[in-house]
């Protein structure tokens, strides 16, 4: 879907929902038969079309919640919209939304919030998108790109999602390949007779640890001299970088290693490879502590950090955003993921210095979020990331 912001144009599409019942729309063209106030026989593309009352009551709604968390009423929003209506007209549209499932009352007397599938209409049909400012645009490149000039892309990658995590008020979160580590230092130490400690050190200061099964009987001047051919050669590289180096060095004959040496070489290669390949950076996780209201929203927020420390799931679901170009939207019950702590996530891909997708960049926080500043934040900070991989 393709939203017309300003100058730039932000694209963006909804992915497969997590849904039993299949289609996201599904259900949606038989309950608007039901109703007055909405076109008959609507159909998705029609659901835009809400008539002009129904359309700003229902925008005022969410941009209410958006602001303050809280539902509003159909006394206030009488005096909130740009057309006179009076509480009783309000209430009757009111009624019309909450049929369609836009919005409901989480109290008998209260006021009306929007449910998460009011939240996606709103975003997808109503939601304006404003450009970034160039103050935005400038402070943004500033923290990114600043950060290249003296670390690894790693660490410029935790400073994009540490500035998104300020600037939303959420957490910022970066998926990337393990493999475009660059690495700094290798050694291989004894535990046992038949087992060793292979500890690879990267530029940026990650390490990685791993157990290996060694030949009986390996000296211990072979994993001295696995360690320092690796050494010879390892700064700098990607560990795909290095095995072609080292694949080449055998092959060639240019390694003057005996067998045990070259085989502790070729298992602690074929470890660490085939490790976790994706790794997941989380910044900002005290910002979804702020703003909480009741016990409710103290669950919920609990429940995103078990999603958080777990990882496999949030690395599943942002690597479903790197299947298409444009910023992509979660929210809530969506997915599965975010189905109890009720959050949404707003991502973009970042691509190599070939046009490669090799990453996605975001923030995930509460179903509130300012969507229409966040999405283009999150757009322009992924094509920063993206011009600094282009060499």
């Amino acid at each position: 879907m393709l939203l017309n912001v300003g100058r730039t144009p932000y694209s963006y599409a909804r992915l497969e929902q997590d849904r039993p019942n299949g289609q996201f729309w599904a259900g949606f063209e038989e309950q608007l038969l039901a109703t007055h106030d909405i076109p008959i026989g609507a159909t998705q593309v029609s659901l835009a079309a809400l008539n002009e009352r129904s359309r700003e009551i229902f925008r005022q709604i969410v941009e209410s919640y958006l602001a303050t968390g809280e539902p509003v009423g159909s006394r206030n929003l009488s005096r909130l919209l740009p057309i006179a209506l009076s509480p009783a007209s309000v209430r009757n549209v009111m009624s019309d939304l909450e049929q369609l499932g836009l919005i409901y009352a989480p109290h008998t007397s209260a006021g009306r919030l929007p449910t998460e599938l009011g939240l996606r209409f709103f975003v997808d049909a109503l939601m304006q998108v404003g450009d970034l400012t160039e103050h935005d645009r400038r402070s943004i490149e500033a923290q990114v790109a600043g950060a290249r000039t003296a670390k690894s892309m790693e660490a410029v990658l935790t400073e994009a999602s540490q500035m998104l995590s300020g600037l939303t008020r959420s957490a910022g979160v970066v998926l990337t390949a393990k493999i475009n580590v660059r690495l700094k230092h290798v050694e291989f130490v004894r535990l046992e007779p038949e087992r060793a400690l292979a500890v690879l050190v990267a530029e940026d200061g990650q390490v990685e640890n791993r157990v290996l099964n060694v030949p009986a009987g390996l000296p211990t001047s072979s994993l001295a001299e696995a360690g320092n051919f690796l050494n010879a050669r390892i700064r700098g590289k990607t560990l795909a970088e290095l095995r072609g180096e080292i694949e080449k060095a055998v092959t060639e004959g240019q390694a003057e290693l005996d067998q045990l040496t070259q085989k502790v070489i070729a298992t602690g290669l074929a470890s660490w490879s085939g490790g976790e390949d994706r790794q997941l950076i989380v910044r900002g996780h005290a910002n979804l502590l702020e703003d909480l209201r009741a016990l409710e929203d103290l669950e919920r927020v609990r429940s995103l950090f078990d999603a958080l420390e777990t990882k496999r799931g949030v690395i599943d679901l942002l690597g479903r955003a790197e299947r298409a170009d444009g910023v992509r939207i979660f929210i809530g019950s969506e997915n599965n993921l975010f189905s109890l702590s009720g959050s949404s996530t707003i991502v973009a891909p970042y691509r190599d210095g070939k046009g490669r997708i090799v990453g996605v960049i975001g923030v995930i926080g509460p179903t509130r979020l300012n969507y229409a500043r966040v999405i283009p934040m999150v757009d322009y900070t992924a094509r920063v990331v993206s011009r600094l991989l282009t060499p």
